[in-house]
């Protein structure tokens, strides 16, 4: 995407593809966010998992379940406290 808006106007406000090439430039920002988002999280599971505390709900103690950890490597909480209003098991 960088290669090939070298080769276009910069002036995007009187561009008429201006609109077009500044969302793709935020959306492509957006995305390497949350890629490097995720990396962290899956750095900080790797810890956990050094210190023998992976697979461990931090908020209830209680195991995650396998399948959770399938889906979400680097899942910090069980299904019941991962929810926005947890109700008392």
């Amino acid at each position: 995407m960088v290669a090939s808006n070298a080769l276009v106007a910069v002036d995007d406000e009187h561009d008429p593809e201006g609109g077009t090439t500044a969302f793709e430039r935020a959306h492509v920002v957006a995305l390497l966010a949350q890629a490097r988002q995720h990396l962290e999280e899956l750095d900080r599971a790797l810890e956990r998992l050094e210190r023998g505390e992976y697979g461990k709900c931090e908020v209830c103690g209680r195991t995650i379940p396998p399948e959770r950890l399938e889906i979400r490597p680097a899942a910090t909480t069980c299904v019941h406290c991962a929810r926005p209003d947890p109700r008392p098991a």
